[in-house]
């Protein structure tokens, strides 16, 4: 008789890297160390961290998960002199989280076990699970929903009607333990870039600002074509002598969405302070990309975010109508 094997538990670490002064090649070599220990690993170079999946590697190593997190991060500590935080667990959220709470100097590690799985997620809040932003939280505090095991406890056709059919299943089932996104070997984080030069020097604040505002709907409806979402906006002026200033800043929820885009793309050029400068060109870029089904989508708020996305909508009709460009009524999130 034949008797299945039983499959191995996932390991997953997420680990960030804490080096007294950061430059590239540093970050490289600090890879080279963890494809030392697995090959599995999925770059994150934007935060200085990475995920490493050790399923293979406790086995080749003969190592429990506790036992080849503590060399890796020795190694990292020997060899370079970087300190680190770490977290392990059997699903990226759950590595996520644990390396979220964890101290520099110091590693959490959550073993595949029903138990222990639900004794580090329950009593956490329900902004800690990914996913999950202020604005989601929020919402599903005015519900009496404050921790991760109150999702797990609200029956899934509730939370779907707080939160829209998608969203609340990827919550409900994160908030269950279960994510089965895999880690991605060599996989850089993805940009996308929307420019615009001008004719000549431009003296004039306001064109800066609606030609931002008009970027930022060519950005979006990129990445809403795309089906994916953005964490951080970079902003980069080219001056009259051709020197450059860039900005930037994460989002406090990643998104695609015009409005949210919008914001944050007027606090970049406003923190800049072109009142003077002869701007020769303007190009905004979208960073650490992900896709869209990863993310909870915000519930609108009032009347006026539902018009700006019913708004949206109708500009990214148009666009795939007459082709891409400044359009005027960009000004409209402004």
């Amino acid at each position: 008789m034949i008797t299945a094997m039983k499959p191995r538990p996932r390991a997953i670490l997420r680990i960030h890297f804490h080096p007294v002064e950061r430059s590239e090649a540093l970050y490289g070599q600090l890879l080279v160390v963890l494809d030392g220990i697995s090959p599995r690993i999925e770059p994150l170079p934007a935060d200085w961290s990475a995920y490493v999946d050790l399923t293979g590697a406790l086995t080749y190593w003969d190592r429990d998960v506790e036992g080849l997190v503590a060399v890796l991060r020795l190694r990292l500590l020997a060899l370079h002199g970087v300190q680190t935080s770490a977290g392990a667990g059997p699903t990226r959220g759950i590595a996520a989280m644990a390396a979220d709470a964890t101290a520099p100097g110091g590693a959490t590690v959550v073993a595949d076990d029903p138990y222990e799985i639900a004794a580090f997620l329950r009593s956490k809040p329900v902004a800690a699970l990914p996913g999950i932003g202020p604005k989601t939280a929020r919402t599903l505090a005015r519900y009496g929903i404050t921790t991760v095991g109150d999702i797990a406890d609200t029956q899934l056709p509730t939370l779907q009607r707080i939160l829209g059919t998608g969203p609340a299943r990827q919550a409900h089932d994160f908030a269950h333990g279960i994510d089965e996104r895999p880690v991605v070997p060599g996989a850089a984080p993805k940009t996308v870039t929307a420019s615009h030069r001008f004719d000549g020097d431009e003296l004039d604040p306001d064109r800066h600002h609606s030609t931002v505002l008009g970027l930022v709907q060519e950005l979006g409806a990129r990445l809403r074509t795309a089906g994916e979402i953005t964490q951080a906006l970079t902003l980069t002026v080219t001056y009259a002598d051709r020197t450059q200033t860039t900005r930037s800043r994460t989002l406090s929820e990643p998104t695609a969405h015009t409005p949210a885009l919008a914001a944050t793309a007027r606090e970049l050029l406003t923190g800049l302070g072109l009142q003077r400068a002869r701007v020769r060109a303007l190009a905004l870029r979208a960073e650490r990309l992900r896709p869209a089904e990863y993310a909870v989508h915000q519930l609108t708020l009032d009347d006026r975010d539902e018009k700006l996305l019913r708004l949206e909508a109708a500009l990214d009709r148009a666009r795939l109508r007459y082709g891409p460009g400044i359009a005027g009524a960009a000004s409209t999130f402004g």
